[in-house]
């Protein structure tokens, strides 16, 4: 038996030396690069455009450090930052391009500092780097994300606007050498030539005016070179559901679809899919912002899971995207956390009607009866059909209606929307129409069409609400009308159980109301209400309590807390909340207030997608 006595500590525990030897883990290389390549980049940019700064002592210790091309010229400085914050991303992200580019700028740095600067100690710090990125090589196997053309496009956009504005401060910070007293206009002028390479009005003494034109130059060159290669680079076009995958799915859905009410949504062809090894299951997802977005539980067989999660992940580690699956089901979150180490957080619950249990009798229900009568008095009628059992001028004129009630730019939902109405492949699906004659039906585009509901199949015995759409002058009660009678006539159907819309943080606002509820639960309560003016969290749920459903709750998965942030900025893109490429105007975003809507009905704007919100 082998004692080791206190004063010898390396049979246990490795010297620091041993340590520094060994160099950092291999798996916090990518992170501990990338760090490296973004501080360097702010210290360059810095030096770059503000001229004092290249001479105080911060950027004197960013000489020594990797990458840093400071000391050859205030453009290189300028141009070589911008490059190595665009790198530092890919780097944490462990991308092998990013990796490929590392290795390349490394010695060009070490070479220039050796050459113009001799700077031993800086040609040897970048050249270790080098030799770390390429001794732990095997850490950056990330593939590239789906991409298009438009990323050349907004890349021109982002970047031009960027070296605009430092190109501005570039010309402004050397008030000392400027040459009379140049405006506003004569500024921007000098910016937009000196980009393009091109002498301006503004003029500078001594050797101010040739680095001033020389920064502008490498602006407007690394704009137009990161430009050209996103235009020209091979495109590696984002996951789409192909025809046989769709039929794969179908078929899943046949046999295991009356599991989860959103199995039917796994149908949108934006979404990419894996299948299990032995294609008995399959998890859809969608990449947003580096965020795989899976949605629901996996289709299928339960036993086979395991392996469509797999592969999920297997997918998600080769292209370095963080996983996350929104809306899971109970069971569903138990076989994700199981199977991957993943966290999950309850995100709210859904409504889920027993057709057989429904009634409008009774005090509970006194509201919904008196708001579905007074409607049929007022003259409005309901028809209760499956798609295919609808003409294709009438579904036509349907589908024109919703488009146009939709009350936004942009189609909202992913994880619990269909994304489309009235496919010959969605026979199954069932529409709840509103009409009413009157003296305004033939001036109206739509006849007496005045909202319609769209729900999809949910196994072989229910139903899932996919959208609510009306005619914003159609009576308030539409939503509450057709619900109702979607319900009625479910028997007829052969439909058994009916999923209405989702109520985020649902227990949340139960809770915090009651007697007896804590100062933290009231404090979420208030700032769930507070975020109802843009999201109907609260219209939501009191909307769906008037039907007195049992409530299912759903999960979000994630990897880690400090991934959250990324995950709901991701998911509010992909059920369109958020739409980058198209930024909404000033009087958009502010707009007037308007008057509070009945409590009877959801809000303006709501009732186009209420299970997105």
């Amino acid at each position: 038996m082998s004692v080791t006595l206190d004063g010898d500590k390396s049979g246990s525990v490795p010297s620091p030396v041993r340590k520094f030897v060994r160099g950092p883990r291999p798996e916090s290389v990518p992170t501990l690069v990338g760090t490296a390549c973004a501080v360097v980049g702010l210290i360059d940019v810095a030096a770059g455009v503000f001229p004092r700064f290249r001479h105080s002592r911060m950027h004197t210790l960013a000489e020594v450090l990797p990458g840093a091309l400071g000391p050859f010229a205030a453009a290189l400085s300028l141009s070589a930052g911008v490059l190595l914050l665009l790198l530092a991303h890919g780097l944490k992200r462990r991308k092998r391009r990013a990796w490929r580019a590392a290795v390349v700028l490394l010695p060009a740095g070490a070479l220039a500092q050796f050459v113009y600067r001799h700077s031993v100690i800086g040609t040897l710090v970048s050249l270790t780097l080098c030799l770390l990125l390429v001794r732990h090589r095997g850490e950056f196997a990330a593939l590239p994300d789906p991409r298009s053309r438009w990323r050349a496009l907004a890349n021109f956009v982002l970047l031009g606007a960027g070296s605009l504005g430092l190109g501005l401060i570039i010309v402004s910070v050397h008030p000392g050498r400027v040459v009379g007293n140049p405006s506003i206009a004569d500024r921007l002028q000098h910016v937009l030539y000196g980009l393009f390479g091109f002498e301006g009005p503004v003029e500078y003494a001594g050797v101010t005016s040739w680095t001033v034109a020389c920064s502008l130059g490498a602006l407007g060159l690394l704009t137009a070179v990161t430009t050209i290669y996103l235009a020209f680079r091979p495109e590696h076009p984002a996951a789409r559901l192909t025809e046989d995958d769709e039929a794969r799915l179908r078929a899943l859905l046949e046999k295991h679809g009356g599991r989860d009410s959103l199995g039917h949504f796994a149908l949108r062809r934006d979404k990419g899919v894996v299948f299990s090894p032995s294609g008995k299951a399959a998890v859809c997802y969608r990449v947003v912002s580096g965020v795989m977005l899976a949605s629901g539980d996996p289709i299928g067989d339960v036993e086979a899971w395991p392996g469509a999660i797999e592969r999920f992940m297997d997918e998600a580690k080769a292209h370095s995207w963080t996983p996350a699956v929104m809306g899971c089901s109970e069971t569903g979150g138990e076989v994700w956390t199981r199977e991957t180490g993943l966290d999950a957080l309850e995100l709210g619950d859904e409504a889920v009607v027993d057709v057989a249990d429904f009634s409008l009798a009774g005090r509970a229900m006194r509201n919904v009866r008196q708001m579905v009568k007074r409607i049929e008095r007022l003259g409005y009628e309901t028809q209760v059909r499956r798609i295919r059992d609808i003409g294709e001028a009438e579904l036509a004129r349907i589908r024109r209606a919703a488009a146009d009630w939709r009350g936004t730019d942009n189609e909202r939902g992913f994880s619990m929307a269909l994304g489309r109405m009235g496919d010959p492949a969605d026979g199954d699906c069932i529409i709840a129409t509103a009409h009413k004659a009157d003296e305004h039906t033939a001036d109206s585009p739509y006849g007496d069409l005045k909202a319609v509901l769209h729900f999809v199949p949910w196994g072989r015995d229910g139903m899932s609400l996919d959208l609510m759409r009306r005619d914003r002058s159609a009576d308030p009660g539409m939503n509450e009308l057709l619900i109702v009678a979607a319900l009625q006539a479910a028997s007829q159907l052969s439909v058994e159980r009916v999923s209405l819309n989702f109520a985020m943080f649902r227990s949340a606002l139960a809770r915090g109301e009651k007697l007896g509820a804590g100062p933290v639960l009231r404090t979420w309560r208030g700032l769930l209400i507070f975020l109802s003016r843009w999201f109907q969290i609260e219209s939501l749920y009191k909307f769906n309590a008037k039907f007195r459903p049992r409530w299912e709750p759903r999960f979000v998965v994630y990897r880690a807390a400090r991934d959250l942030p990324r995950i709901s900025f991701a998911a509010m893109q992909a059920e369109g909340f958020v739409n980058l490429a198209l930024p909404r105007p000033l009087a958009r975003r502010f707009p007037r207030r308007r008057p509070r809507p009945c409590a009877h009905t959801p809000a303006p704007g709501q009732e186009h997608h209420a299970r997105a919100a």
